[in-house]
């Protein structure tokens, strides 16, 4: 029986790519007088992913990797007042209100009346901290982890202090890398909800069937989620 289920964020239960999506858009147009679009999107991932390791994730991340891109590509001639534009871009973001996913109030409510849930995503902590107690589903969750990387020694490290046993924990979100992939590696269940945008770092290729069979599912909504928890009570019981 799955005894706990985990839950990711951003993508998962309110929108997140959009917002950076709509402010990549004011971003192309910024350096448009030096570079086209697609240049634009490569060398900023290009810079975004050789930050992780000092910036992590996140909006304020993200700002320092754009600021950082603009003065490369525009050979350092970007003025101040572009500058200025970067960081308001940013402070747009962390301000954006928070927009819930379709079903995923009903779902995390109808769940937490069964069972224990968590909260694990990544990122800036006072961000995701606001978005979480902006979300109004904070309550539901028993505990919250908000981590630098989610990988399988993420994963292993919350489930063994929570003494949660890998086999009759599920985990649920948008991204294979981040989501899916780690919790089968440890043995537990996993739901796919994918969202129709998806930064190209969290790409990755879907588990091989033979080693997920039966513990892998997709669905396309939050609204699906608590009868495939039932139904795969169900099978077990």
């Amino acid at each position: 029986m799955v005894t706990t289920i985990g839950f990711d964020a951003d993508d998962t239960l309110w929108h997140n790519e959009s917002i950076f999506e709509a402010t990549h858009e004011k971003y192309r147009a910024l350096l448009g007088r030096w570079h086209d679009a697609a240049t634009v999107d490569r060398r900023l991932l290009a810079t975004e992913l050789r930050n992780l390791e000092l910036y992590g994730y996140g909006i304020k991340a993200h700002a320092l990797s754009c600021i950082e891109t603009a003065i490369e590509l525009s050979g350092g001639d970007i003025r101040a007042g572009e500058i200025r534009e970067i960081i308001a871009f940013a402070q747009e973001m962390l301000a954006h209100p928070v927009e819930l996913l379709a079903g995923a109030a009903e779902a995390v409510a109808q769940l937490a009346q069964s069972h224990p849930l968590l909260l694990i995503t990544k990122g800036d902590l006072r961000d995701q901290e606001r978005k979480l107690a902006q979300s109004g589903l904070a309550h539901h969750f028993a505990h919250s982890e908000i981590v630098a990387e989610k990988d399988v020694e993420t994963f292993a490290r919350i489930l063994r202090r929570r003494q949660i046993d890998p086999r009759r924990f599920l985990m649920v979100g948008n991204s294979l890398k981040s989501d899916i992939l780690p919790a089968l590696d440890l043995g537990a269940c996993a739901v796919l909800v994918p969202y129709p945008l998806l930064w190209p770092a969290e790409q990755a290729a879907p588990p091989p069937p033979a080693a997920a069979t039966g513990r892998f599912f997709q669905i396309s909504s939050l609204r699906e989620l608590p009868a495939l928890v039932a139904r795969l009570e169900g099978e077990i019981s």
